[in-house]
């Protein structure tokens, strides 16, 4: 089996300060250390375990993103993964989630046929949730959404069963390959990286992979291929007039930092009468309501 898992590095919004912004109001991301985006790992351990239980599975990484993302790329050939690509060129910047989906999706289409598609639910930089169903769509394949675990994968029948998660309980859906799924961090436990793996993969950095060349395993004939490629807009046979920018309908018009300080503090007497109190306080400077 060919699995597909799509990744990304994030900055950490957990430690948002009022340095996040700039003054034109885009992120700092050179103020916020980048992550691994939490639910790209489940998403990775799912195709993992796939490829534990199925030994002849390739597992592949994509990550659109600049150059500094090779860092999470590497984490993913620490933990196991056969191959990764780092889709980046200046023509990505600026990218909305339809535009990132159609980049995905042709490099997707550049590592030939696949049977599964595996994501993050959402990045916890935009919390959309919207690149993994549109690269489905652009894929034309089926997709489950929301995903805590793969309870069964019957290779020879092209057939899947997922248990997704909806309000107030959970799914069952069961869908013939390929089709694309996001995972959410209700999933197995992300497996740390191996000693020996993270030895042999520790100096590895993007190759450019052009067609025919060193960094593109699927061209015909190819051997000994890098495990980390760098594919620009060229290598994946996109059309530039529908990535970044360009494609890119969704404009953001203005975005204003709103860092919340406290100006005094209150002690609320903890009984029902204080509670009334701050409940009453917290309506009139509307707050709530």
């Amino acid at each position: 089996m060919n699995v597909i898992v799509l990744v990304k590095q994030v900055p950490d919004t957990q430690n948002v300060t009022g340095d996040a912004m700039t003054p034109e109001g885009t992120v700092n991301r050179a103020a916020l250390p980048a992550i691994f985006n939490p639910e790209d790992l489940y998403a990775l351990e799912a195709a993992l375990q796939i490829k534990d239980a199925n030994p002849e599975t390739t597992v592949n990484v994509l990550c659109m993103g600049p150059p500094a993302a090779a860092a999470v790329l590497k984490e993913c050939l620490y933990r196991g993964a056969d191959f990764t690509a780092l889709v980046s060129d200046r023509g990505f910047a600026g990218a909305d989630t339809l535009a990132t989906s159609y980049a995905l999706k042709c490099a997707i289409e550049k590592t030939g046929a696949f049977d599964l598609v595996l994501c993050g639910r959402q990045a916890i930089d935009g919390d959309t949730a919207q690149v993994g169903p549109q690269t489905a769509e652009k894929l034309g394949i089926n997709q489950i959404t929301c995903v805590s675990r793969i309870e069964t994968l019957e290779p020879a029948k092209k057939e899947i069963t997922a248990i997704r998660s909806i309000e107030g309980g959970w799914e069952k859906v069961k869908a013939k390959l390929p089709v694309l799924i996001t995972f959410t961090a209700e999933g197995e436990m992300p497996r740390p990286a191996s000693a020996i793996k993270t030895m042999t993969h520790k100096r590895v950095v993007p190759v450019s992979g052009a067609a025919g060349s060193p960094g593109d395993p699927f061209a015909e004939n190819s051997q000994n291929a890098s495990p980390m490629a760098l594919w620009d807009i060229p290598a994946i046979n996109a059309d530039p007039l529908q990535c970044g920018l360009s494609g890119s309908p969704t404009k953001v018009k203005k975005i204003d930092s709103v860092v919340l300080t406290a100006a005094d503090i209150r002690y609320i007497d903890p009984g029902e009468a204080g509670i009334s109190e701050l409940i009453h306080g917290l309506i009139a400077d509307h707050t709530f309501g």
